[in-house]
């Protein structure tokens, strides 16, 4: 199959648009060194892009949409983020072994039980039931007008939960709303879990599985898009020294305690499929380049498969951030293929086809501009408003040795 056709998206640029102001906003913390490097590649890298979106057929080519170009764009980006890349935060002390039994849970029992909402079949499903888990700044609003109205006219089951105040409070916490919510479908249905985590859902649901090990025989998936995995080096930008950020902006930072917790001991668990789908052109979550990237993951004993949206549609500069966990059609087939099918997806089963998708399904393209215009806001208000402390939260006793 030739994944190499021209991409019937729109050029979307926003998302290095973005990279590069935020990259901007670092210099200050950068040695000269860094600073030239980061300057000379991230403007550089941009450039290429934006001539490789307006006229992607390189010079010389017969028309069949080679995508070399764009290759080397990423290449340079690569280059670029990779002078951010701080070292992992190291504590004093050990983590916890990976078989301990998890803590009792300290939110109350009656918000952790408001926070889960299920459709009525979940109780008699036949199938695994999928669990939502929203990303930062959002709440199960994100996916209403996308995923749940494409399982709505599958009859598939599914649950969400809201994590407190839009996710931007301490993800160790909003990680119990995630243990909570598993066993809760788990008794009703007596079904299988898939988990499905947009950017922080994705990271803070594998948190549950690192501490609360009694929750891994129930989960059949793990599905995650654009998750901040091994932290992210253009997060740091919104926490700046003065003002500080929202608790799990912090926790997301490349190198972070948190990050370290999660990924201490192995990344993943015997009897749980993980499908990490990602995007070179991801505006928030970085280095996510290749395989190798912070959503991608790396060791244990689960069936691991790393996909990017541009592995199936070389020439998707269109798929950032936001549109990998909401509407964007490749990712949703990559999704889909590991729901309906043992272990995680495989990129060789995915159609070609979803690369000329405006959108997935279950997205009204009437009011799709209107939805992402509401999400947008959503963003921009929580980052403005959400209490924000100086520095990232301690980790919790549980999490030690």
């Amino acid at each position: 199959m030739n994944r190499s056709t021209r991409n019937k998206h729109s050029p979307g640029l926003s998302a290095l648009g973005a990279l590069t102001i935020l990259a901007f906003s670092l210099l200050p913390g950068l040695p000269a060194h860094a600073e030239g490097a980061l300057l000379g590649n991230i403007l550089g890298s941009t450039t290429q892009l934006v001539d490789t979106a307006l006229d992607p057929l390189t010079p010389g080519s017969s028309g069949t949409g080679d995508d070399t170009t764009t290759d080397e764009v990423f290449t340079l980006l690569d280059t670029t983020l990779s002078v951010l890349q701080p070292p992992n935060a190291t504590p004093e002390r050990s983590f916890a072994p990976i078989d301990r039994p998890g803590p009792a849970l300290s939110v109350p029992l009656e918000k952790l039980q408001a926070a889960v909402s299920c459709t009525a079949n979940a109780a008699s499903a036949s199938r695994n039931v999928a669990l939502f888990v929203p990303g930062t700044t959002a709440t199960p609003q994100e996916f209403s007008w996308n995923w749940f109205r494409a399982l709505d006219s599958k009859g598939y089951p599914y649950c969400a939960v809201t994590l407190p105040n839009n996710a931007m409070s301490d993800a160790q916490i909003s990680a119990e709303y995630i243990v909570h919510a598993v066993r809760h479908i788990r008794e009703i249905s007596d079904r299988p879990i898939t988990l499905l985590g947009h950017s922080q859902g994705g990271t803070v649901a594998r948190f549950a599985l690192r501490f609360w090990p009694d929750l891994r025989p129930m989960v059949d998936d793990y599905i995650a898009f654009g998750a901040t995995n091994h932290g992210s080096v253009v997060i740091r930008a919104l926490c700046p020294p003065v003002l500080g950020c929202a608790p799990s902006l912090w926790q997301q930072i490349s190198g972070s305690l948190f990050v370290s917790a999660l990924n201490s001991g192995q990344e993943t668990f015997e009897g749980i499929s993980y499908t990490q789908i990602y995007t070179k052109t991801d505006e928030f979550v970085q280095p996510n380049l290749d395989d190798g990237g912070t959503t991608s993951l790396r060791d244990g004993p689960g069936r691991i498969a790393n996909i990017a949206i541009q592995d199936i549609c070389p020439l998707n500069v269109a798929g950032e951030h936001i549109a990998i966990g909401t509407y964007d059609a490749t990712a949703y087939a990559i999704a889909m293929d590991a729901m309906n099918n043992d272990g995680p997806a495989d990129p060789n089963r995915i159609r070609y086809s979803a690369c000329s998708q405006v959108a997935m399904p279950g997205v009204d393209l009437t009011t799709l501009a209107t939805n992402l215009a509401t999400v947008n806001a959503t963003i921009v208000q929580q980052l403005a408003l959400a209490p924000k402390v100086p520095s990232e939260p301690p980790l919790k006793e549980y999490v030690f040795e």
